[in-house]
C-alpha cells in the first residue's frame, strides 16, 4: 500500500511529488501520457512565474518533470476511471481494471478544454484545442482564434508569427488576458480582431474551410483552421463515487488543499479558488503534499 497517489503529472502534481519525497513518503504519480508536464508544456510563452520569464511552456514542464524524478518520483502510465473510500483507504481504479490503495490521494488532473458546441465542432478535421501543438500544420495559411482570456492572446501571438493572416474572435467587446500581450497582439499586422462576434457553425466537407459568424461581424469567414480558447471544465468525473460537494464544477477544500473525504486532497485546477495560475497550481501541490504526509503520520500514530 502506498502512503499517497498522485493523480495528474502537472505543476500541481509534480510539485506535490517533489515534497512527497522530501518527506519521505511511498507513492506514485499517475498520468494519463506517462510523460506529465500538464497544460502549461502546451503553452507557447510563460510570463508570469517568477524566475523564469520567456521560458516555454514545455522547457518549464519538462524542468518540473526532471526535478521530480530526479527525487525518485516513479511517473506511470494511468488513466484512472474512479477513486473511492472506504475504511479510511483510498483505492484508485484505472481502466485496465487496476485497482491500487493507498492511505491518501491529491487528485491533481486539471482541466479540459471547453468546446464551442457549434455544429462542425466535432466533425471538421483543422479545429484545434492547442495551437502549440498543431498550429505548424497550418503555416502560410489563414486560421482565426476563439476566445479574448490568456490563451487565447497567446494563440494569436504564437500564431500570427507562422500563419498568413488571424483572425481573434470575442464574444465581447473587451480582452481578458494580460494587458500588455493584448497591445502586442494588436500591433501585429497579420492580425484582425472581430469583437462582439459569435462563431454559429463551422463549414467544411473534411477540413475547415469556412465559419460562420453572428454579431459584429455577421457573416462567412474563409479559415484554413479554428483554435478554441474558450476556458476549461475541471476533470472530476472519476471523484463521482465519493459524492464530493462540488462548487460550479470545483472542489472545495481548507487552506490545506484537504477536501471533505478524509485523505483525499485537491491541488491546482480542479481546487475552487479565485485565480487559477500556474503559481498557484505549484503552491497547492505543496499545501497538499505537507498535508497529506501529516495526515499519513497522524494514522499511524493512532
Amino acid at each position: 500500500m502506498y502512503d499517497l497517489i498522485i493523480l495528474g503529472a502537472g505543476p500541481a502534481g509534480l510539485t506535490a511529488a517533489i515534497y512527497a519525497a522530501r518527506a519521505g513518503m511511498r507513492f506514485v504519480v499517475l498520468e494519463r501520457d506517462g510523460h506529465g508536464g500538464g497544460q502549461i508544456s502546451s503553452a507557447h510563452v510563460v510570463q508570469n512565474y517568477p524566475a523564469c520569464p520567456g521560458t516555454t511552456g514545455y522547457e518549464l514542464g519538462e524542468q518540473f518533470r526532471r526535478h521530480a524524478m530526479d527525487l525518485g518520483a516513479q511517473i506511470r502510465l494511468g488513466n484512472v476511471v474512479a477513486v473511492s473510500h472506504h475504511d479510511g483507504i483510498q483505492t484508485v481504479t484505472l481502466d485496465d481494471g487496476t485497482n491500487l490503495e493507498s492511505k491518501t490521494v491529491i487528485a491533481a488532473t486539471g482541466t479540459a478544454p471547453r468546446k464551442l458546441g457549434v455544429a462542425g465542432e466535432d466533425r471538421l478535421r483543422g479545429v484545434s484545442y492547442c495551437a502549440l501543438c498543431d498550429g505548424a500544420f497550418y503555416a502560410g495559411k489563414s486560421v482565426a482564434v476563439v476566445g479574448g482570456g490568456d490563451t487565447g492572446v497567446e494563440d494569436g501571438l504564437y500564431l500570427a508569427g507562422i500563419c498568413e493572416q488571424v483572425t481573434v474572435i470575442l464574444r465581447r467587446d473587451v480582452f481578458r488576458g494580460a494587458r500588455t500581450r493584448v497591445e502586442l497582439l494588436r500591433q501585429q499586422e497579420n492580425v484582425q480582431i472581430f469583437y462582439n462576434t459569435r462563431v454559429q457553425e463551422i463549414l467544411g466537407d473534411t477540413y475547415v474551410q469556412e465559419l460562420s459568424l453572428e454579431g459584429d461581424h455577421t457573416g462567412r469567414l474563409p479559415v484554413s483552421a479554428v483554435f478554441v480558447a474558450v476556458g476549461a471544465a475541471p476533470e472530476t468525473a472519476y471523484l463521482h463515487p465519493l459524492n464530493l460537494s462540488l462548487q460550479d464544477g470545483y472542489v472545495p477544500v481548507d487552506e490545506n488543499c484537504h477536501t471533505e473525504i478524509p485523505g483525499l486532497f485537491v491541488a491546482g485546477d480542479l481546487r475552487r479558488k479565485g485565480l487559477h495560475q500556474l503559481v498557484t497550481a505549484v503552491s497547492d501541490g505543496a499545501n497538499a503534499a505537507t498535508g497529506a504526509a501529516r495526515y499519513v503520520r497522524e494514522m499511524e500514530q493512532m
